[in-house]
């Protein structure tokens, strides 16, 4: 599947929110709306010169048929974030931030955390995606990404979320050809010993899956 226009990712969101049960209840979202929220905010972005990298679920989509999601993810830093005042804050930790535009949802990923900031500088680059040219984290990036959150899910107990993630990861490793201990001695500059252990522990049971797949 390659994602030709915005209008395609406000249907991709769309869809998800739409046959997500949890949403069923309260105000029914205006699909048109939301779609809407998409093309405007990527104008939005274009016009003013924001520097952000887009990732999570769509960018995944560039690179792979079938993943499915209910947001946008961005790496930004704070500095560019006061250049859109439109967003509406609904949660936010120090590395985080959850904001709506419109019926949008926009996760913010700040680049003060430092493999964040590694992503967004070494991971990424212009690539032509939906009707505009739109900097996008590499293959490698969101792998980085993936890996690095997964520990803390894992604490977090949330095993859906994690199975996501997972699966992302795989999914990725199966259709690209990529150094994975590059990316383990990357990590090592952002993860305590701990973390590290089960990444590396994560990625050879998924190697071994894809491994399996492929006899």
């Amino acid at each position: 599947m390659t994602i030709q226009s915005s209008t395609q990712i406000g249907n991709i969101i769309r869809n998800a929110v739409a046959f997500n049960v949890k949403n069923w209840s309260g105000d029914k979202m205006n699909s048109d709306s939301l779609i809407q929220s998409v093309n405007e905010f990527f104008a939005v972005l274009e016009n003013r010169k924001i520097d952000y990298v887009l990732v999570g679920g769509i960018a995944i989509l560039h690179y792979v048929e079938g993943r499915n999601t209910e947001d946008l993810d961005l790496l930004m830093a704070v500095s560019s974030l006061e250049k859109l005042p439109e967003l509406n804050i609904t949660s936010q930790d120090n590395d985080f931030i959850r904001t709506n535009y419109g019926q949008l949802q926009i996760d913010i990923l700040l680049t003060k955390n430092p493999l964040f900031k590694e992503v967004h500088s070494k991971y990424s680059k212009i690539q032509k995606f939906l009707d505009r040219d739109i900097p996008l984290a590499t293959v490698e990036g969101l792998l980085l990404l993936k890996l690095y959150a997964l520990p803390s899910l894992y604490r977090q107990g949330n095993f859906a979320r994690v199975g996501i993630y997972e699966n992302d990861i795989a999914t990725l490793l199966h259709y690209y050809q990529v150094n994975v201990e590059t990316l383990v001695n990357e990590l090592s500059k952002y993860v305590n010993e701990s973390d590290l252990s089960e990444i590396k522990s994560v990625l050879t049971e998924i190697q071994n899956r894809i491994k399996r797949f492929k006899k």
